[in-house]
């Protein structure tokens, strides 16, 4: 078969959650298949395998996105295999697999403050029913998400009478942290500084730990989110990388005792992954996803108690060799490998059933 991966969401210059899903599962397709990446901006390339033919497609933002079929069908596909799922599907000659990572934009309605007005205001209208969302997925073949979590959600809401597949994100593999190597009072934050990210727990925790211990928050930081977060904790506890470099994130983690996230709602929740890979235990929210994602491995806390966070970190700190340990074998359970084959097992499926 000739499968087409949707490519147009990949960044350029710098992955987000999205844009290294694509990445990641681009890079380990099985090779029973040939594929062909579909991109939008010949820079999109950079970061995808340079041995696959490509194709260029319309961008995801313009106006015709609704038929961007009848200009993928000229590519001659058997079927398509989309990140997202708005991609078009109206008059299409092939399977398509649509991805829906999560729904908490439907309990957490900001939209991205990078989207312009126009696409923040479809995309808060998006979200206050759920029948767009059934639209776009029964139009396709199939659907894959990231986690049981989200594939548990989308049945309790019946949003697709599609078969759902479950695709792993994973992370990219890292050095892990030296054997026998310092490991400093830090606690590393990963993650955007929006509301439902909860990150103000955070920075409360830390007068309750003592003294010596920091938060290093490695996002791009707004002047007032700083100054917020500054506010609640002592003088210099929180120390803002405002946009760190993969290597300067993973250098933080290799020394910290633990990451940490109080989030409200995830889809998924790369950090955990990239964190336990390294051999970095995590002290996380008690939310179904991140009980997915760490199991018996990390510890969790009331996201909106920072004494339960300070507990957390304390209860992690006792045991943190053997969490250390534990951690880089729970890592090993999501690997781009496996979630490509299961992307691959869904196109398979879906070209089977559009067949029948």
């Amino acid at each position: 078969m000739r499968i087409g991966i949707d490519c147009r969401y990949v960044r350029i210059g710098r992955h987000d959650g999205i844009s290294r899903f694509t990445a990641g599962i681009a890079a380990h397709l099985p090779d029973r298949h040939d594929a062909v990446l579909l991109v939008n901006d010949e820079r999109q390339l950079a970061p995808l395998p340079q041995h696959l033919p490509w194709e260029l497609v319309p961008a995801p933002t313009e106006p015709g996105e609704p038929l961007v079929a009848r200009r993928v069908n000229r590519l001659g596909l058997d079927a398509v295999f989309s990140p997202m799922q708005t991609m078009g599907s109206r008059g299409r000659s092939y399977a398509l697999v649509l991805t829906l990572h999560d729904l908490i934009y439907y309990r957490n309605r900001t939209p991205p403050r990078e989207f312009s007005w126009p696409l923040r205001l479809g995309w808060r209208a998006f979200h206050l029913a759920w029948w767009p969302q059934r639209m776009l997925l029964n139009g396709a073949d199939g659907v894959v998400t990231v986690s049981e979590t989200t594939a548990g959600l989308i049945a309790d809401h019946r949003l697709t009478k599609r078969p759902v597949t479950v695709a792993y994100n994973a992370a990219d593999p890292a050095a892990p942290r030296p054997a026998g190597g310092a490991r400093t009072k830090s606690l590393v934050y990963m993650g955007s500084f929006m509301p439902y990210k909860n990150v103000e727990t955070l920075a409360a925790a830390l007068p309750l730990l003592g003294a010596d211990w920091t938060l290093h928050c490695m996002s791009r930081v707004s002047e007032a989110d700083r100054t917020r977060l500054e506010a609640l904790a002592p003088a210099g506890a929180v120390v803002f990388h405002d946009g760190a470099s993969d290597e300067e994130y993973l250098d933080a983690l290799r020394s910290a005792t633990a990451l940490v996230t109080a989030s409200h709602d995830e889809g998924f929740g790369i950090p955990l992954v990239e964190a336990m890979g390294v051999g970095t235990p995590v002290a996380v929210s008690d939310i179904p996803i991140f009980r997915e994602i760490g199991g018996d491995v990390a510890e969790y806390f009331d996201p909106d108690s920072p004494s339960a966070v300070a507990a957390a970190v304390r209860r992690l700190d006792g045991r943190w060799d053997e969490a250390s340990a534990a951690s880089l074998d729970r890592a090993a359970r999501f690997r781009w490998a496996d979630s490509a084959e299961q992307v691959v097992r869904a196109v398979e499926r879906a070209v089977a059933d559009r067949r029948g």
